[in-house]
């Protein structure tokens, strides 16, 4: 006998949420506290809650805040939209055509693995200033999700979507627009918002070879002069930021496809 699984309230689904946090700084709080060392893991040296906190108040009252999110900001931004641009022309380029699946795919396979911190040499080289070196580091952070799931949704299209519409007359750019595009859209928007988190991971790195603001940079810094507190806020602050512009890309990618009815978790 099939039994249905009801949905929890919204109400409850966000009071767990919100307790799963809280038992995370708690734990913190204790292990911080007392000092534990675990062995492979120590938290001799990692600053309490409350000294966190204490941190990001004085970091928030401080003017550099601004410059430092700003400068982040347009780098992620930057990089990002040039990779999606690239990303999601290479990706129906390789999912359409097979020559160009032969032509492009073996080289973007080669460089995909490439961690972004093996750049920063070359893009010093290549690039005359600093800013730019960067803004190319987020790009290749963000371009390869984009490319290989805009692939992965374009090559999967539903065949015979396609047969019907040809066979009604729809010529190239219609089958693409009006077929492809809409079948594809789910996996190119969850490559968006891939890449959208992982120009926000690499942003540390890129801004590694920054001399002056940025979130990474403020990391890093705290990093070399051993400010603890700080190291963690600018972590909470780059996920914060990386959590919300991908949460406004799924959001923005549900609005856009009506036709889409996601499962909802439950």
């Amino acid at each position: 006998m099939a039994t249905t699984v009801r949905a929890r309230p919204a109400n409850v689904r966000w009071a767990i949420r919100g307790l799963s946090i809280l038992a995370c700084i708690a734990l913190w709080q204790i292990a911080s506290t007392y000092h534990l060392n675990l062995g492979v893991v120590t938290f001799r040296n990692v600053p309490p809650p409350l000294e966190v906190v204490q941190a990001a108040l004085a970091l928030f009252r401080s003017p550099k805040l601004a410059a430092h999110i700003t400068s982040s900001l347009w780098r992620v931004f930057a990089g990002y939209a040039a990779a999606v641009v690239m990303g999601v022309i290479l990706g129906f380029a390789i999912g359409r055509s097979r020559a160009a699946s032969d032509l492009l795919l073996p080289p973007l396979e080669l460089l995909r693995p490439i961690p972004a911190v093996a750049w920063i040499p070359l893009s010093i080289l290549v690039f005359p200033s600093s800013e730019l070196s960067m803004i190319y580091i987020t790009f290749i952070g963000a371009l390869f999700p984009i490319v290989l799931n805009t692939v992965h949704g374009v090559a999967n299209v539903d065949r015979r979507l396609v047969a019907s519409a040809r066979s009604l007359g729809a010529g190239e750019f219609s089958i693409l627009t009006e077929v492809v595009l809409p079948d594809a859209a789910p996996g190119i928007v969850t490559g968006l918002a891939i890449g959208m988190g992982t120009s926000w991971f690499c942003l540390v790195t890129a801004e590694m070879i920054s001399g002056q603001f940025g979130i990474g940079y403020y990391t890093w810094e705290a990093y070399t002069l051993q400010n603890y507190a700080d190291i963690i806020v600018g972590m909470l602050i780059i996920g914060l930021l990386g959590m919300g512009s991908s949460w406004l890309l799924t959001t923005a990618g549900r609005l856009l496809m009506p036709w889409r009815n996601p499962k909802v978790a439950r």
